[in-house]
């Protein structure tokens, strides 16, 4: 049975029209011919929306209960039952109730896909995960529902639902999203004109890098390796020398003209091709590049055409941006040079060759491609070229020996030819030196010495020198290859060494793992690499899951991967691609080491941070004992006086002080009892039993406890309230808290006041005096408020003190329950 394909309406904001798009999608789908059904849909109360369900066929809904509040989800089981060809599932973010068979929608619609049924959903840019933070700081809102990255891309279409920001204002003020009633907060707040257009330009910019990820997987798919050009990326090539800087700001020039074009910066460590760079140059060089909103990216290439041409296809980059070469004339008639042989593959790939100070200048030191297989130091065109220039000059200078044989005879001919060995074994190495050595001597056997034309020798003597030459020849040859291998042996340390720099660097600027996994990725050329930790339980199959991940189709398990670098018993480096040599893979093993170091280190970083949440939970714990000890002292002081001025008075004034006395014996009571509350509820130790609860009872019950002193708190109540979701006890001991520390603190002559109103989804209780806070400190730091907002928040609700001019307020909101008890 093949897998159903699932299909998104993404838009920037609540409101632009996306469960309207589905629906009406539905009903195409359905005006077609198709099964379809709705499994769940959310109007929201917008009557477009509902009437356009109308006549869709609809699951019923499934009810749960939680914390004593009736809740309705899409019934997974029905639908599954049901086998639709397309099912409509609205906001594919949403968290199930407690009691569903997954914890979130997105595992519901993964289920009807894994079962062969077609979903159309609905999703907000804001509830992706990756763009969590982002969202945040422009909205102010933190989204606490969230999906996955990996959910939505896997979709098989995804649709923007696109409106102007003007326009979805006009339909806020229109009530066509919200209700009358909270137009206006949404219009100042969250729908700010500059809001709605940041949340469109990601929605924007996220679905294109979609498309992006589909075309580039298409073209990978298909095989097709030429640009295609659907938008420009200009890739300027580094070498690290101080021209780089020229070639950047041209590159920048080049982009800033084309409109959505991108700029990359692409250095390559070469085998023999580019200048080995100080290692502060690439560092500023990275950051001129970033400055100039580019990416800057390193990798590694036997041929550096060869390599900027296959991150170029790799990229779909349609201009290349290069420096003159460097290097003089002899050299470039010698071997072309490095923008000559990429305009010569490049194909369609435009290259630009900009000219700077230092073209035509000196050359540097060169770096090896670690895991280079070809003769350790010496690479396969300069041992080609040793051999092919010998091959040319050994006959040549037999020629004009042969010319000479009178004048310089075998010992001057000898040396001649030694020099052109010793050419051939600085070129090319110990290989090419004696087969030149032992040519040069046939050669010379055979044209320079008695007999001509024949390989006898007459004279024992010539014997001898033919002899010495060739062992010469041979030495001469072996001492070149051993100080080129002893060079590449330097280099390649070298530059294993600054590959495992440039990671701890990352690592010391606080990159986090997807960052440093992707500069390994573009180091060793590679598809996509992983950090994968192995779980804890020790069974038949080990369970893996990924720590971070970088590329296209990361591995999420080690035997899905092409290479696999174990770090410890439970991390291990995963990656796909081309397989790496042994030097390579070396190399990536002590990169793999620093990564599983940096992956400790953060966690051990968050663990300090929670040991700081801790400490700094202890030193509330001991700021409010000494505040309980503060309060306490007063009544009981005042208690200890009246008690002591009972002794000697009389009647009435006995019964005064008694009053006063037994009053702040009850206060001190009421205080201990607070703080052993509050230890209990640190502890957890507090049973909830949360279920609707009516707040006139509730309140009824505080004022009763609150006694003569409740008759003071003005009361203003609408005739009708939703009821709660609370814990009715704890709802009554909060009501009394903070009606007794109102009525402690209000002034003669101005009572405090409690008011109600319903919101949507929730109730508030606001408690108002006039006192303000004291100096020197605020009333939210005394334990019974603090007490109360651990108990509100204990029972899903917020308790809010707000200190306007000479007034105190306390907002409590709960959870309003949708039916009441009792009701069907």
């Amino acid at each position: 049975m093949s897998r159903g394909r699932l299909r998104i309406h993404l838009g920037a904001a609540p409101g632009v029209g996306k469960t309207y798009a589905m629906l009406q999608e539905g009903r195409r789908l359905r005006a077609e011919g198709a099964d379809v059904v709705i499994g769940l849909v959310e109007p929201h109360g917008r009557r477009l929306t509902a009437a356009l369900a109308e006549g869709l066929e609809t699951v019923p809904r499934r009810t749960l209960s939680h914390r004593g509040a009736v809740f309705t989800e899409m019934d997974l089981d029905a639908v599954l039952a049901r086998r639709p060809q397309v099912a409509l599932v609205d906001e594919l973010a949403h968290s199930n109730v407690p009691g569903s068979r997954n914890t979130k929608r997105w595992q519901d619609v993964d289920a009807l896909l894994d079962a062969g049924i077609d979903v159309i959903t609905t999703l907000n840019i804001q509830h992706l995960e990756s763009l969590n933070d982002v969202v945040r700081q422009i909205t102010g809102v933190t989204q606490h529902e969230t999906l996955p990255d990996e959910v939505a891309r896997r979709a098989d279409q995804i649709e923007l639902v696109d409106l102007l920001p003007e326009t979805l204002r006009r339909r806020l003020v229109h009530g066509d999203v919200y209700p009358h009633d909270r137009v206006e907060g949404a219009l100042t707040h969250y729908f700010r004109l500059g809001n709605l257009t940041a949340l469109r330009e990601l929605a924007l910019l996220w679905l294109a890098d979609r498309v992006e990820e589909g075309l580039q997987r298409y073209r990978t798919e298909h095989g097709i390796t030429a640009p295609w050009e659907t938008r420009e990326r200009i890739m300027v090539a580094l070498t690290g020398g101080p021209e780089d800087e020229t070639l950047i700001r041209r590159a920048a020039r080049i982009t800033a003209r084309t409109p959505g074009s991108e700029l990359l910066a692409l250095h390559v460590v070469p085998g023999d091709g580019l200048v080995q760079p100080h290692p502060g140059e690439l560092a500023a060089q990275r950051a001129l590049v970033e400055s100039l909103g580019g990416s800057y990216h390193q990798t590694l290439g036997e041929d550096v055409p060869e390599a900027l041409l296959r991150f170029a296809e790799d990229e779909n980059v349609t201009q290349i941006v290069l420096g003159a070469s460097r290097r003089g004339r002899l050299s470039r008639l010698l071997r072309a040079g490095v923008g000559q042989r990429t305009i010569h593959r490049s194909g369609p790939i435009d290259v630009h060759i900009v000219t700077h100070e230092q073209a035509a200048g000196a050359t540097a030191q060169r770096l090896p491609r670690p895991g280079h297989r070809g003769t350790a130091g010496i690479g396969p065109v300069r041992l080609w070229s040793a051999l092919a220039g010998a091959a040319v000059l050994l006959p040549v200078l037999t020629l004009v020996l042969t010319a000479l044989r009178g004048r310089l005879g075998l010992a001057g001919a000898l040396l001649v030819l030694m020099l052109a060995v010793v050419l051939t074994a600085l070129v090319g190495g110990p290989g090419p030196a004696l087969a030149a050595a032992v040519a040069a001597g046939l050669l010379a056997d055979y044209y320079l010495t008695a007999p001509s034309h024949s390989l006898k020798v007459e004279r024992p003597v010539d014997i001898v020198a033919l002899a010495v030459f060739v062992v010469a020849a041979w030495l001469v040859g072996a001492a070149s290859g051993a100080a080129a291998r002893h060079t590449h042996r330097a280099l390649r340390a070298t530059s294993e060494a600054r590959a495992l720099t440039r990671l701890a660097s990352a690592m010391t600027r606080g990159q986090d793992l997807p960052a440093l996994l992707e500069q390994v990725r573009e180091t060793f050329s590679l598809t996509a690499v992983s950090l994968l930790e192995r779980t804890a339980d020790h069974t038949a199959e080990p369970r893996w899951y990924v720590v971070a991940s970088t590329g296209e189709w990361p591995p999420e398990r080690p035997y899905d991967s092409d290479v696999e670098t174990p770090i410890d018993d439970r991390l291990t480096l995963a990656a796909r691609g081309p397989a790496l040599s042994s030097d390579d893979q070396r190399i990536l093993t002590a990169c793999a080491t620093q990564i599983g170091i940096a992956h400790t280190h953060g966690r051990l970083a968050r663990h300090a941070a929670e040991t700081d949440t801790l400490a700094a939970a202890e030193h509330i714990r001991s700021s409010l004992l000494l505040t309980a000890g503060h309060d306490l002292l007063t009544p009981l002081r005042t208690a200890e006086d009246a008690l002591a001025r009972l002794a000697d008075a009389d009647s009435y004034r006995a019964a005064g002080a008694l009053a006063a006395a037994r009053a702040s014996v009850r206060r001190a009571t009421e205080l201990v009892a607070d703080l052993n509350d509050f230890g209990r509820l640190r502890a957890g130790a507090v049973d909830l039993c949360l279920r609707p609860v009516a707040l006139d009872e509730a309140l009824t019950a505080a004022l009763d406890d609150l006694g003569a002193g409740s008759r003071a708190i003005a009361l203003h109540l609408p005739e009708q309230l939703p009821y709660v979701i609370a814990d009715a006890a704890l709802l009554t001991r909060v009501l009394t808290a903070l009606g007794a520390d109102a009525l402690r603190h209000s002034p003669p002559g101005a009572p405090p006041a409690l008011s109600a109103e319903a919101l949507p989804g929730h109730l508030a209780v606001r408690i108002t005096d006039g006192t303000g806070s004291p100096p020197g400190g605020t009333r939210a730091d005394t334990l019974p408020l603090r007490l109360s907002r651990d108990l509100a928040e204990a029972m899903g609700g917020t308790l809010t003190p707000v200190t306007d001019g000479a007034a105190f307020s306390v907002t409590l909101t709960l959870p309003a329950s949708a039916h009441c008890p009792g009701e069907p």
